[in-house]
């Protein structure tokens, strides 16, 4: 375990995004208009329907991955529909808007990165690629607790907000320090426990000692920070959040963790946007102003941070096969 971060993937400037050039808003946008979005069920983040402070939070992910990773070529684990994915790339908005790979030297100095996204929804991999596949952009739909490299063959692996979906973490993890080449890195980002909303497609929770705890079966160093909001956005999440703690009250008898979990994840995925439709309605479509510059890498965390960040180095040849946790050590951590 280590305290700091790693000094060899430590970015050389702060957390200004200055230099950043992933996808911004009327990119985004475009794209959206150009292509069917799938509802929003709150398994994933939705432009145009999850709120701007989350959909910043996942972009900021991502701008201190892109920053960090050192190989020219990256697999990013749960990419959903590729728009923060692509990111990693390195390419400018206007290659975005090209779809092609600038060769202009003087107005591009970062070498192009190949980005491989993996998702479990075919759908999901699929329109991705459509996106993107000009820029080096490549889609695989694959299970990411069984994933379809040879081992020790990638050098950068991302898993950004996907390991708190499996039951059995260990299972990804595993996967992810199997498929990591010796000198690699690997990256998880995952909401901390005591900062989470109520979300059925989350079924791990952790805080910082239990993902610290996790990683370290796997892995010989392991940093675990957060990434965490300014004022303005913990303002924001504030007030959603007593928002949602004001209807989850109406469900006195907590009738929704007594129905079959297929049962609360159909009933949550109707009612999530009604509820981002009628109480939370000004709070996305760019309305509050809040962006990825908003939030920042911490080395410390408390109760507060919204989500932890954490950098894995050296994975450990297992001898033996992986014996999966008892998920309720997980869950529910405070």
């Amino acid at each position: 375990m280590v305290d700091k971060i790693p000094h060899a993937i430590k970015k050389g400037q702060s957390s200004s995004n200055a230099d950043y050039s992933g996808p911004d808003d009327e990119f985004i946008g475009q794209q959206l208009a150009s292509h069917q979005m799938p509802r929003l069920t709150g398994e994933r983040p939705t432009p145009g329907s999850t709120p701007d402070s989350l959909l910043a939070l996942h972009r900021a992910g991502y701008r201190e991955l892109s920053q960090r990773i050192q190989s020219n070529l990256v697999v990013d684990l749960g990419c959903g529909l590729g728009i923060d994915s692509i990111s990693l790339s390195n390419c400018s908005v206007s290659d975005l808007e090209r779809n092609e790979p600038t060769t202009d030297a003087d107005n591009y100095t970062r070498e192009h990165r190949t980005v491989i996204g993996v998702d479990y929804d075919p759908g999901a991999a699929i329109q991705a690629f459509h996106r993107f596949k000009g820029l080096g952009f490549v889609g695989a739909c694959m299970d990411a607790s069984n994933l379809a490299f040879r081992s020790s063959s990638i050098a950068a692996i991302c898993s950004s907000h996907l390991i708190e979906h499996f039951a059995n973490p260990e299972l990804h993890v595993g996967e992810v320090a199997r498929v990591l080449a010796d000198h690699g890195t690997a990256f998880f980002l995952a909401p901390n426990a005591t900062a989470d909303f109520e979300n059925p497609f989350h079924l791990t929770s952790f805080n910082r000692s239990q993902l610290l705890g996790l990683l370290g079966q796997f892995f010989h160093e392991v940093w675990v920070g957060g990434l965490d909001g300014n004022p303005r956005v913990k303002a924001d999440i504030g007030a959603r959040r007593v928002k949602a703690n004001k209807l989850l009250a109406l469900d006195i008898f907590k009738l929704r963790h007594k129905l079959p979990k297929a049962w609360y994840v159909h009933a949550y995925t109707k009612i999530l946007p009604l509820t981002y439709r009628f109480v939370a309605r000004n709070d996305s479509n760019g309305n509050t102003g809040i962006t990825e510059d908003d939030f920042y890498v911490r080395q410390d965390v408390d109760e507060t941070t919204l989500v932890l960040f954490a950098i894995a180095l050296r994975p450990k040849v297992l001898a033996s096969p992986i014996v999966s946790y008892q998920p309720s050590k997980l869950s529910n951590a405070k």
